[in-house]
This record gives structure tokens, C-alpha cells and sequence, in this order.
């Protein structure tokens, strides 16, 4: 059997996958972002026709999923496995989602960093010949994070200027053994990074050092580096954990300016839309991934990026108990060209 090991954390399929289709759906606040165009489904109701956030959650990942069937021109039963995640607990959006579906389902959690938790995990199953084709999925929602994390929106509180805006969103691709689109040709995968961040309200400074332990590795594992790159593109560190993270790469003397995108700040328009340090959550880097980075990757626009997903590690109790926020992130080398 081929090795396709490189260095201590990241590996290469010997055959690439293709990401054959993808569909996303955002929220109101999302759909009024630069991105706005390149999402499949808009709502301007945040209950999408439910009677709960976390229902609305639920609808927006079958949404996603019945959006993505209908691009790709399969059926469910073509479908070999799911791979998904969300910020609820226990997963409840994914698993209620998938209920009675009758489509083989593997459950995540790797807070924000899901979309590139799922692609890595689709690119190890399709890669490895224990499936033909995978979904990787993923969704967040504002005011049920916020319900969950913080504070109920009925108590009015206020946010601090490092608090980042979760995402209204869902986002799904198809990892397939054959077709044409955007291949997969290698992966990193993270470690859990603890610096002793405790605000809840800065996660940007959480996962900055996850973002740049992995693409270190990256760049280690696979004898390569920023130049290589069209973009390197982190999930959901918003503009200060963005700048955190350039610090920690100056100081080793690697430059990612000027390569270097946020998802965070990518989604809203920081100077016109009230989200203070940006955008976070699952649905942050799937919709931006699902899109208009593989868009851009589909129409030649862009070559080649590492699309390296963020997590911060916390959980309601952790934060109660005045735990630190433990960080990951999971690295996703992406090539495309016209299809």
C-alpha cells in the first residue's frame, strides 16, 4: 500500500477527489454582505418558517442538502455518506437533519473549523475507496449561538468590540471519486492549541494560534509555502484574530501578507454592516467556501488556496467554570481551474 503520509500531521490522496458540486444558504444579514450573489438560497426570515432558531437551523441544513442533490442531478440513495456538524448541542441540527433519510451519517464536532473538518474527513473516505460519494456539511445560526454561548437577545447585552457576529448559514459540497471540479490534493490535519484565552467574546484570539500551528505544518509537511498560494483562506478569526495571526507568522519570519483572507471578513462588510471584529461560526467558512471560493476556484479565477477552517474548543460549562478556549484548525489544499 502507497504511503500517503507526509510529515507529522498532513497527508496527500493518491488520487485527488473532486468536488463536483456545492450549494449554500444564508440569512438575511449574510445575504446583505459582499457575498450576497453567490449564494444558492436567501431568506430574510430568521426562523426560515419554523417555530424555533434551532428548528430553523435544522431547515437550513436541508436546505442546503436538498440544494446540493438537485446541482449535482443524483438522488439521496446515490449518496454514500454524510459527514456533518453544527454548534448546537449535540449536533442536534446534523443529526435531526439526516433523520429518516436513510443516507449513511457521521456526526461532528469541531466547533467552527466543521467545513474543513468534513472536507478533510470526505477526502479520507473518497480518497481512501470506502466511498464513491461523500457530503461534507455544516450550518450556525446567530440567535441560537448567542442563546446557547452567551446570552439570550432578549436580555439587550451589550457586545464587546472583539465579539465576532455568527453566521445565519448552511453550506454543503460533494466529495466524489470522479467528475470534474475543484480537486482536493492534500490535507493537514490540526492539533488543539491552548494560549489561555477565557473571553468568550474574543475567539479570534483563540484560534489564531490553532490557525497558524496548522499552516506551519502545512507548509512543513508538504515542503511548501505562501508563495504557492493563491489565497490562504482561515474560517472565522475576523479581523483581530486575523492580525494576531500575522503577528505570530512575522515572528517566524513568514510573510502571508497580501495571501492571507478571513472568512470572518469576508462574509459582511465590517465598515457598513454592525458585526464589530467580523463573522464567526460553522456557517462563516461554508457558505464563504460554498459560495464563492469554489466558484472562483470552478472559473479559473483562482488556482490554488488552502482553505484552513478555525475552531475555538468551548463549550457553555467550560466557560461557566472560567476554562481557557482551546483552538483548532484543519488545513484543505484546493486546486481548480475550469471545468
Amino acid at each position: 500500500m502507497t504511503d500517503r503520509k507526509r510529515g507529522r500531521q498532513s497527508f496527500v490522496p493518491e488520487v485527488p477527489p473532486v468536488i463536483t458540486a456545492w450549494a449554500s444558504v444564508a440569512g438575511k444579514k449574510e445575504s446583505e454582505g459582499p457575498l450576497g450573489h453567490t449564494f444558492d438560497i436567501k431568506s430574510s426570515d430568521t426562523y426560515f418558517g419554523q417555530k424555533t432558531w434551532e428548528q430553523a437551523e435544522k431547515h437550513m441544513q436541508q436546505q442546503a442538502l436538498n440544494k446540493l442533490i438537485e446541482k449535482s442531478g443524483l438522488s439521496r440513495s446515490d449518496i454514500d455518506l454524510v459527514f456533518s456538524g453544527d454548534l448546537l448541542n449535540q449536533c442536534i441540527g446534523s443529526s435531526f437533519t439526516l433523520r429518516n433519510s436513510h443516507i449513511p451519517h457521521l456526526g461532528l464536532y469541531g466547533a467552527c473549523s466543521t467545513m474543513a473538518e468534513s472536507l478533510l474527513l470526505s477526502t479520507m473516505a473518497v480518497g481512501g475507496g470506502f466511498a464513491h460519494r461523500v457530503v461534507a456539511m455544516t450550518s450556525s445560526h446567530f440567535a441560537s449561538s448567542e442563546r446557547q454561548y452567551r446570552f439570550p437577545l432578549g436580555y439587550g447585552g451589550q457586545r464587546t468590540p472583539t465579539s465576532q457576529w455568527t453566521v445565519t448559514g448552511s453550506g454543503a459540497a460533494l466529495v466524489c471519486d470522479s467528475g470534474s471540479g475543484p480537486r482536493i490534493t492534500a490535507c493537514t490535519i490540526g492539533t488543539v492549541t491552548d494560549l489561555g484565552i477565557q473571553d468568550a467574546n474574543n475567539m479570534g484570539a483563540a484560534m489564531a494560534p490553532a490557525a497558524y500551528d496548522t499552516i506551519r505544518a502545512h507548509f512543513e509537511d508538504l515542503k511548501t509555502g505562501p508563495e504557492d498560494f493563491d489565497r490562504i483562506v482561515t474560517g472565522d478569526l475576523g479581523q483581530v484574530g486575523k492580525e494576531l495571526l500575522l503577528e505570530l507568522a512575522r515572528r517566524d519570519g513568514v510573510s502571508l501578507g497580501g495571501k492571507l483572507v478571513d472568512c470572518g471578513t469576508l462574509v459582511f462588510d465590517t465598515a457598513k454592516q454592525d458585526v464589530h471584529a467580523g463573522g464567526s461560526g460553522c456557517g462563516c467558512s461554508a457558505i464563504a467556501l460554498c459560495g464563492h471560493l469554489l466558484g472562483e476556484l470552478k472559473t479559473g479565477k483562482l488556482k490554488k488556496i488552502l482553505f484552513c477552517g478555525t475552531g475555538a474548543l468551548l463549550s457553555p460549562t467550560s466557560t461557566q467554570q472560567g476554562l481557557p478556549i482551546p483552538g483548532v484548525c484543519h488545513g484543505v489544499c484546493i486546486t481548480g481551474g475550469r471545468v
